[in-house]
């Protein structure tokens, strides 16, 4: 199997502890490169999250050492305005608004209620997707390669993330007939997402189940609904609702009622999960920096192409499946960037 060092769930709860302390902190300080030595003026970038801090603790990792190394420092040219929901999407709002008063530069955004609340806050402040589900469906942008507004950035859609997923349970469980679909309903992102991912059941004569959450106090009676329906998977589709905060919850309850589950998040395996496939976090958030970059030199939104992901990352916790009796084909195991022992 391939060496990989990817984020562990571990990492993610000590970043969101970390985050706090580097952005207020001044600890970001650190020799101003050329180009930064050159600017005199002091950019203001605001940060909206629905999650505590941040979402997958990568961002202190990656996105912000990505603008260091462009010439951006906290507390010389540099001043970042984080604001978190903590867990309460309907905040989103008040707190977009709040970043737009301020009128930053440049707006990052972690997801899609997020690109939402901001675009419903400012048409001028250049907003940043970090990442967004799809885009044009949602009418965040006119095009991937022509955005035509205030929003560009990073986009999680794939267009055959969703038919991946199911082929890489497919090829898990023996004899796989019946997936249930754990997702949030109320996520118009989500709904274009589960449209997608029962055309490419189909596709692999695949019946899905749909169970729908709205917010995170749904999870029991979701559960719940599984259990009674028997199914041979489970496949959760990953928003606000069902974040890194409830991977621990999904992966248990997989557990103990003896299901195969995949994500399309990395992290998920490292929370008991038995499998998780998706775009590279980390790498989101180095190219965000580099859309920021590119727009307080002078970019337009309109003319920056969204990106979709281009490197995936694949786990699989071998421990978890020997729990399940499940037995991990090698084919699979060698395509894996980890295996959690």
């Amino acid at each position: 199997m391939k060496p990989a060092n990817p984020p562990t769930y571990s990492r993610y709860l000590l970043g969101r502890r970390r985050f706090l302390a580097l952005v207020s902190g001044g600890l970001l300080a650190a020799p101003l490169s050329a180009q930064a030595q050159l600017s005199e003026k002091k950019y203001r970038i605001g940060v909206l999250l629905s999650y505590p801090l941040e979402p997958n603790g990568l961002f202190t990792k990656t996105f912000l050492p990505s603008l260091r190394d462009l010439g951006y420092v906290e507390g010389s040219n540099l001043v970042i305005e984080v604001r978190s929901a903590n867990d309460h999407p309907e905040r989103l709002p008040a707190l977009a608004a709040d970043l737009a008063q301020l009128k930053c530069d440049v707006i990052v955004t972690g997801g899609d209620s997020e690109v939402r609340a901001a675009k419903q806050a400012t048409s001028s402040i250049p907003i940043v997707m970090a990442p967004s589900g799809d885009p044009v469906r949602a009418g965040y942008v006119a095009s991937y390669a022509r955005p035509g507004g205030n929003v560009t950035g990073l986009s999680w859609m794939s267009a055959d993330l969703s038919a991946k997923l199911l082929e890489i349970l497919k090829s898990t469980v023996p004899n796989l007939s019946r997936i249930t679909v754990l997702w949030n309903a109320a996520n118009p992102v989500k709904v274009l997402d589960f449209a997608e991912t029962r055309r490419a059941a189909q596709t692999l004569g695949l019946t899905l189940l749909s169970i729908e959450v709205r917010t995170a106090n749904e999870l029991e009676g979701a559960f719940n609904a599984i259990t009674r329906a028997h199914p041979d998977a489970l496949l959760s589709l990953v928003d606000e609702v069902l974040s890194p905060a409830t991977f621990p919850r999904i992966a248990a309850f997989a557990i103990k009622q003896r299901l195969p589950s995949i994500l399309g998040q990395a992290f998920y395996p490292a929370a008991g999960g038995l499998i998780g496939y998706g775009p590279s976090l980390a790498n989101v958030y180095n190219r965000a920096a580099l859309y920021v970059d590119k727009i307080l030199k002078g970019a337009k939104p309109a003319d920056l192409p969204v990106e979709q992901p281009t490197k995936f990352e694949f786990i699989i916790n071998l421990k978890t499946a020997k729990a399940l009796g499940l037995t991990i084909p090698p084919s699979l195991l060698q395509r894996a960037d980890e295996v959690i022992q």
